[in-house]
């Protein structure tokens, strides 16, 4: 043969070829995420399949789905904790079940019923404990978190309404001290592990505010703010100063201005936090509101597509990511924060659930239940890289949140 016949044959070969490549590009590129014998667990992640009781275990760096665990109850409401080797995850589900799973082998190692209704939970800052928190009976309990094993039941009861509370807002702190609400009782309990996890220490602070529906611990492990639905304003805590007790803050937001219907509660476990500001999503309202963290008095704030569910930084901390409630829920809209204004909108599809960050942010995934999808997008140029079947995906949980407070 010619070498000009064999540079013509070549030629022809790669033209074949070249299709077969893009065609199969996904299928191949699922087939290396499964091919890892030794993997790390710092890339890896948990997305809550919230209709089906399990969860897919995922791959951050290769953006591919490794592995269905089923067999964790209702996790309609689930979310997730994880081990300081970001090994194993600690799912809590609505239906009071406890699952620690394996990342590494997909196995779920213990699973314990430990309340009627649960609505999550925090790890303690050594890693020992886990705590979570109960709608019923109302409390909270304490496991060891090598074993599953209850160490320690801690009712909510009330001296003041004479009745168990629902416990929400349940956030872990340096010292292994954590912090939550009452909601029917409109407290704020701090609990201390640190000398004697079996009979945790309790300070309990009362007529903190009006049924306090959800908090969040800022990065630093320092500021303890519980948002409040019955009334306008949020409850701060000082986990630096406690003695100092709990001091409101913008009481007069919102105040003579009626609120939208309320279709689905704020999260606040996921409040940004960028430089000295906060950016918190207002409740029943159209509008993400910036605080000063050193005043804790209203700033500024920001006109948005709908009322907020999450506003999220990014690990850089420049940008915001904000998605919303019904009738809103397709869209999801970016704030710069140097700027405060809108630099984009996406619409996703219906039911924007959640949003999570890769480790170091060069990514985020959004889970879009209605579509059975979690998409991923670059966070520099907002193009979409990719997307993942997820059965009606909620939360969204990296591993990297293992070295972080309140996550």
């Amino acid at each position: 043969m010619t070498s000009r016949k064999l540079l013509l044959t070549l030629l022809a070969g790669i033209v074949l070829v070249l299709p077969a490549l893009v065609t199969h590009a996904d299928e191949r590129h699922a087939n290396e995420c499964q091919a890892k014998v030794v993997r790390g667990s710092g890339d890896l992640g948990l997305i809550i399949e919230r209709a089906r009781g399990s969860i897919q275990l995922v791959d951050t760096t290769q953006r591919c789905l490794l592995q269905r665990v089923e067999g964790l109850g209702d996790t309609s409401h689930a979310s997730a904790v994880f081990s300081r080797d970001a090994r194993y995850a600690f799912v809590f589900g609505r239906d009071g079940g406890l699952t620690k799973v394996d990342l590494l082998t997909g196995k779920i190692v213990k699973r314990v019923m430990q309340s009627g209704n649960s609505i999550g939970g925090a790890i303690s800052q050594d890693g020992r404990w886990i705590a979570a928190a109960n709608y019923v009976p109302g409390g909270v309990k304490i496991f060891d978190s090598e074993t599953l094993e209850q160490i320690a039941d801690i009712p909510a009861y009330s001296e003041e309404t004479k009745a168990l509370s629902r416990v929400v807002g349940l956030e872990d702190s340096f010292g292994n001290r954590f912090a939550f609400s009452l909601f029917d009782a409109g407290e704020i309990w701090l609990m201390d592990l640190s000398e004697d996890p079996r009979n945790p220490k309790l300070t309990k602070f009362k007529n903190i505010g009006n049924q306090p529906y959800d908090a969040l611990i800022t990065g630093d492990g320092r500021w303890y703010v519980a948002g409040l639905y019955g009334e306008d304003g949020v409850a701060v805590l000082d986990m630096w100063h406690p003695e100092r007790g709990v001091k409101r803050a913008l009481p007069e937001y919102g105040k003579g201005e009626q609120k939208l219907p309320v279709y689905k509660m704020p999260h606040l476990e996921t409040w940004a936090a960028s430089g000295n500001l906060a950016f918190i999503p207002g409740v029943g309202r159209h509008e993400v509101v910036l605080v000063d963290l050193a005043t804790w008095k209203l700033v500024d704030r920001i006109p948005v597509a709908g009322q907020p569910v999450f506003v999220m930084s990014d690990p850089t901390g420049r940008h915001l990511w904000v998605n919303f409630a019904f009738p809103d829920y397709d869209t999801v809209q970016i704030i710069d924060v140097e700027s405060r204004q809108i630099i984009h909108t996406m619409k996703p599809g219906k039911a924007v659930l959640h949003m999570e960050f890769s480790p170091r942010g060069e990514q985020v995934w959004i889970s879009v239940r209605d579509a059975n999808r979690v998409d991923i997008y670059d966070t520099e140029t907002f193009k979409k890289l990719g997307e993942l079947p997820v059965d009606a995906p909620s939360g969204i949980f990296f591993s990297s949140r293992a070295h972080r407070f309140g996550l």
